[in-house]
């Protein structure tokens, strides 16, 4: 299966999902140190905001490297557990879908051209060490991933509501 098209799915099976979860259960953090629902939506806004730019940078670039972001504070400072949740989700669904653009509209022999120099080390979910040469097809995928995991991580705080 295409990068692109797992991350449709990915987003298609969450959606209906994630609409279920009331606004207030939404902004509700699962303890005292924990994101809500709303600001996992929102990192993963943010996760997708950065890999959008990083995605179109890499097809004009020779080279992986990236800025990173203070994720904590980014949630924090946009205070996503303020805003609606239907507006939260529109924005992370339109994003993705953007997201699942330019992967599709990216030239194979530019998602599997290794690069030497990178620093996935620093800025991936599953890094790579700074040593080893990496592709954009592998930024990619490892993008799926991080939102795979915080999907399953909703689906746990959900559940764990559930039988509360």
């Amino acid at each position: 299966m295409k990068v692109s098209d797992e991350l449709i799915q990915r987003v298609e099976s969450a959606w209906s999902e994630l609409l279920e979860i009331s606004d207030t259960a939404a902004g509700k953090p699962p303890g005292p140190t924990g994101w809500s629902a709303k600001e996992i939506i929102g990192h993963l806004i943010d996760s997708a905001i950065h890999n959008a730019n990083r995605f179109v940078r890499a097809q004009v670039s020779e080279d992986l490297i990236f800025e990173g972001y203070d994720q904590d504070a980014w949630v924090r400072i946009q205070r996503y557990r303020e805003r609606p949740w239907g507006q939260i989700l529109q924005l992370w669904r339109s994003l993705n879908y953007q997201i699942a653009h330019i992967m599709e509209c990216t030239p194979e022999e530019r998602m599997i051209l290794p690069r030497a120099e990178h620093n996935l080390h620093e800025i991936a979910w599953q890094s790579v060490p700074a040593d080893q040469f990496t592709t954009l097809g592998y930024l990619m995928e490892d993008y799926v991933g991080h939102l795979r995991h915080h999907l399953n991580q909703l689906r746990a705080q959900r559940a764990q509501r559930l039988s509360e």
